[in-house]
């Protein structure tokens, strides 16, 4: 963890909620090597053997690092695996970057903005 940060410093934040049968996961801040956890966790909830479809709202992140990405894509694995889906929505540039050099944009379901994201029906 870096100095003077603690666990919950307001640096970066996962709100869940539900709309109808979609967990949203709202992420804002910086998403990195220290802030990831909860995050992991969030996502835990929600791909597990029960897994749903989960949207994650990227709009108020910004920035994020190789840890952020590698806790997207495994829950991306472990959702297909169980029969769910994480999808992203609201990417902003400098985020959208890094998915965008990584490749991992071509892996997700990337929507323009939450709302695009809930108005389309949950991929066959």
């Amino acid at each position: 963890m870096s100095p003077g940060r603690e666990p919950g410093d307001g640096r970066f934040d996962v709100r869940e909620s539900r709309v109808g049968d979609v967990a949203v996961l709202t992420l804002s801040g910086e998403l990195d090597h220290d802030t990831a956890e909860p995050l992991r966790e969030a996502l835990a909830r929600h791909t597990g053997p029960e897994a749903e479809r989960v949207v994650v709202d990227l709009s108020g992140l910004t920035f994020c690092d190789s840890t952020g990405l590698n806790v997207l894509l495994h829950a991306r694995l472990a959702a297909h695996d169980a029969g769910g889906g994480v999808e992203l929505a609201g990417l902003r540039p400098p985020v959208a970057r890094m998915f965008e050099i990584t490749g991992a944009h071509t892996v997700f379901r990337v929507h323009a903005g939450l709302d695009e994201a809930l108005a389309r029906e949950r991929p066959a």
